[in-house]
């Protein structure tokens, strides 16, 4: 099962130990493919350096984490514009796409709106947990 990661859901993973910590766990584990694109990873960077006032230190040692969970990285090439509520939330649908994604895994009620988007499941992370427990 492939699964992109919204941002907001990476730095809770980091952030606090709760169920987006654990699904992390389970990434690392490769209970499922973890695939994230370069402008995850540099938003991922940026919160943690400007909102949560991270060290540098701190920062690469999150990624060298996170490294560990992704099973792949991709390009996504096309832009979307226009899908969602919010035009700051396009990107991750197109990375879902570029990635074959099952499953987007986002705290952002304005995906969350949506679903579905061309074939992507869009979960919360308490749900997404809730259906790797079955």
């Amino acid at each position: 099962m492939k699964v992109v990661f919204d941002t907001n859901v990476l730095v809770s993973a980091f952030a606090t130990e709760g169920v987006c910590s654990k699904l992390l766990g389970r990434a690392r584990r490769r209970q499922f493919q973890l695939i994230t694109a370069p402008f995850i990873l540099k938003e991922l960077e940026a919160v943690l350096l400007k909102k949560l006032s991270a060290t540098k230190g701190e920062t690469r040692q999150v990624l060298r984490i996170l490294a560990e969970a992704i099973s792949a990285l991709v390009q996504p090439a096309q832009p979307v514009s226009g899908i969602c509520r919010d035009p700051d939330d396009d990107p991750i649908l197109f990375c879902a796409i570029a990635a074959s994604a099952d499953y987007l895994v986002t705290g952002d009620s304005d995906l969350l709106e949506l679903r579905e988007f061309r074939g992507t499941r869009i979960v919360s992370p308490r749900d997404f947990e809730l259906l790797l427990e079955d």
